[in-house]
């Protein structure tokens, strides 16, 4: 990260440089944009959907498939998630308090490939968030958090080749198009006068992309 290099000439709008790649820096203001927030609630959507096929098959082989049971287990499920819904909201906004409300990213963007790449500040205080996520799952004993902690403080760039993306996701409202692949998913974020342009490249250069 510290080694890395800005032409003077980049900033908020989408530049052409010199070699040939295009480039923007775009602060997301983590307050008036939930794009992010989105993420993390979806994610924890899939991880207790998972948690629900797994206990349902279990109860299938074991005998115990009953309505009562049934009952039972969605209202647990329900209570969950609720209180993980709950919880993510002021854990978020300790995250935006810790970043000063904004996502800082560079994107650089050509006919191969589009890079999502923490600016050095916001990247930094990615690592902090991960290290203190790691400390607090080994003093709870808990390994997960310690792994999500370990992700957090090594993961402050994506890079995703476009010949690879199954679906392009416009958002305009909140200045982003999601990138999606097999199995990463990046965002790109950008200015409204840009939008077009950079959705209509995407559209041209990820020929397997559902748009």
């Amino acid at each position: 990260m510290g080694g890395m290099r800005i032409p003077k000439d980049v900033g908020e709008r989408v530049t052409l440089c010199p070699d040939g790649k295009y480039r923007w820096i775009h602060e997301v203001n983590l307050l008036t944009n939930p794009s992010i927030l989105f993420d993390v609630w979806k994610v924890l959507g899939i991880s207790m959907g998972i948690l629900v096929v797994f206990g349902l098959v279990i109860m299938l082989f074991t005998g115990n498939l009953d309505l009562d049971m049934l009952k039972g287990f969605g209202g647990g499920i329900l209570i969950a998630s609720g209180v993980i819904a709950a919880i993510s909201i002021p854990g978020y906004l300790v995250y935006a308090a810790m970043t000063g409300w904004k996502y800082v990213v560079l994107f650089i963007m050509d006919e191969k490939e589009v890079v999502h790449q923490q600016m050095p500040k916001t990247a930094k205080k990615a690592q902090l968030i991960g290290e203190l996520t790691m400390l607090a799952g080994l003093v709870a004993g808990r390994p997960g958090m310690v792994g999500t902690g370990l992700l957090a403080k090594s993961r402050t760039s994506m890079t995703t080749t476009l010949s690879s993306v199954r679906r392009l996701i416009p958002c305009r409202r909140m200045h982003l198009i999601k990138v999606n692949g097999l199995l990463e998913k990046n965002r790109v974020y950008v200015p409204d006068e840009d939008f077009d342009f950079v959705y209509d490249f995407l559209c041209k250069h990820c020929v397997k992309a559902k748009k």
